[in-house]
């Protein structure tokens, strides 16, 4: 069996939606001409926020479905980044796969905050 892959997400600007997906994984039989393709998952074991404005912003993520934010699930909540800075968070890796693998989320200003993820891809 293969290793997985180191990969990054994003970066990703975030939107004031709080619903917005951010990260997921690739679903079986989505892309390739000729073959199935295989549902990938994601390993996230840090997500980095950059602030490229001269004011402090909260961002809000969930754990969850596409498009919902469902309370109980939050990774971090109107976590604050300050001005012209980044916040790193860092995880046991959590995996995100099928229909509840998303993150979704956004900041409470739009395009002010940059998600990047870090972790491993794998072949489910």
């Amino acid at each position: 069996m293969a290793a997985n892959k180191k990969e990054v997400f994003g970066p990703v600007a975030l939107t004031a939606t709080l619903t917005t997906n951010i990260i997921a994984p690739a679903a079986a039989g989505a892309g390739g001409v000729g073959y199935t393709a295989t549902a990938t998952y994601i390993l996230i074991s840090q997500i980095r926020l950059v602030n490229k404005t001269a004011a402090a912003h909260n961002v809000t993520l969930y754990k969850g479905a596409t498009g919902a934010n469902v309370a109980g699930t939050e990774i971090c909540f109107a976590k604050n980044v300050p001005a012209n800075d980044y916040v790193d968070i860092f995880f046991a890796p959590f995996r995100l796969e099928g229909a509840s693998g998303f993150i979704v989320g956004g900041a409470d200003a739009i395009t002010s905050i940059t998600l990047t993820a870090m972790g491993e891809l794998g072949l489910v």
